[in-house]
């Protein structure tokens, strides 16, 4: 009789876990798909279907976890709400991200990374993140919300602020501080906008959000602050890491970089494969609102479950070879992969599947095929070797190319 040895239970908030979660996601996929870590109390989910059930589950899981992650920061936002007030919130948002609106700023997206991407050096290197994806997703929401070019480091500080409170497992109280001086900074500073939109509206994303109305509801000013507030990280961070880690991956297997370089009708390809294979947010919290079984595992009401969408995308009882990056797989499909049926998890699931998708759809695709456009080949700078970080956001700290 053999005994098979099972690994150590992994410490979701540990140094090693942080430099590289990939090396633990199958163990605990494998032996503790309900894994509860000891210092931050929370539950964490990794398997695709565990994980798919959470989001789409809405009477046992809930979004109350928001109200200590992010309310704090920026306010009540539309990602934490339930019921009516979510539905009526949603309808009130979705038309200034997608339909005409969207259609209507499109063109804006493609002048915006032109622009940044012409700035580029003709000799020695460039740092796709900080020279680009770092600022790119955040120039669009400063165009979509007409706000000063000039105060692009605030709203850097502000999101980046948000996205360190709202992932402080650990309770660090330099980050908890981080984030109280953004409670202060950021309502002081668009607060006065907003109402001088309400006064003298424009063509602009505050100025359609202070006059929409649905079923007799119209957005306050807080609403509005804390919206754009939830703007600048899900349309910053989220976008930038995706874009960053789809043309790391795509250098990092050139047989698909020069597929995608020949057809660039493969480029939504792999896009979407990034989205599965490293989703830019790696976990996303949610709240069990009763005792609920998970894989075996009971779960309380009132804890904390942390689902792992980095784990579940490679889980092997859902996708073919999930460890490798493959812009040609055909169990993910390309068409739904923005909308509310994919069948990936990245922007979550349900009804609280993110409403910006289809912009960070067209951000992504036009930045890398741009800098494939910009790099005739796309190769790292002598001695530079890439490295990923974070931990509820995860993508390159670096990418040096060769001007």
């Amino acid at each position: 009789m053999t005994s098979t040895t099972v690994p150590p239970r992994p410490q979701v908030t540990s140094p090693a876990f942080a430099e590289d979660p990939h090396s633990y996601y199958p163990i605990m996929r494998d032996h503790y798909p309900v894994l509860r870590d000891e210092a931050s109390g929370y539950y964490f989910v990794s398997r695709f279907e565990d994980v798919e059930r959470v989001y789409r589950d809405s009477e046992a899981f809930s979004n109350e976890n928001y109200g200590f992650q992010m309310e704090p920061v920026i306010g009540r936002t539309v990602i934490q709400m339930a019921g009516r007030e979510h539905t009526i919130n949603r309808k009130l948002i979705t038309p200034a991200l997608r339909g005409n609106y969207l259609d209507q700023l499109l063109p804006q997206v493609d002048e915006l990374a032109a622009e940044m991407i012409a700035q580029f050096p003709d000799s020695g290197t460039v740092d796709l993140i900080e020279d680009f994806t770092k600022w790119f997703p955040i120039n669009v929401i400063v165009r979509m919300l007409d706000l000063p070019k000039a105060d692009m480091s605030k709203f850097h500080e502000w999101y980046s602020s948000l996205m360190a409170f709202l992932s402080n497992l650990t309770g660090d109280q330099e980050i908890h501080e981080w984030g109280m001086r953004t409670q202060k900074d950021y309502p002081a500073y668009i607060l006065p906008i907003i109402a001088e939109r309400r006064r003298n509206p424009g063509d602009d994303l505050i100025s359609r959000l202070t006059v929409v109305e649905m079923e007799g509801e119209v957005m306050s000013d807080e609403q509005i602050k804390a919206l754009i507030g939830l703007l600048l990280i899900a349309g910053g961070e989220t976008t930038d890491k995706a874009i960053a880690s789809t043309i790391k991956h795509l250098m990092e297997n050139p047989d698909q970089l020069a597929a995608v370089r020949a057809d660039r009708s493969l480029v939504s390809a792999a896009v979407v494969e990034n989205l599965r294979y490293h989703p830019p947010v790696q976990i996303i919290l949610r709240t069990a609102v009763q005792d609920v079984e998970v894989s075996g595992e009971t779960i309380p009401a009132g804890s904390v479950v942390g689902c792992v969408n980095g784990a579940a995308n490679r889980d092997e009882r859902r996708f073919k070879d999930p460890d490798k990056f493959d812009v040609f797989r055909d169990d993910v499909s390309t068409k739904n992969a923005f909308l509310g049926s994919a069948d990936h998890i990245a922007f979550a699931l349900g009804r609280h599947f993110c409403v910006g998708s289809l912009l960070a759809k067209r951000e992504a695709e036009t930045a890398i095929n741009l800098v494939l456009d910009r790099f005739p080949t796309l190769e790292y700078a002598d001695g530079f070797t890439p490295k990923d970080v974070g931990l509820f956001t995860r993508g390159p700290e670096k990418l040096v190319v060769k001007a």
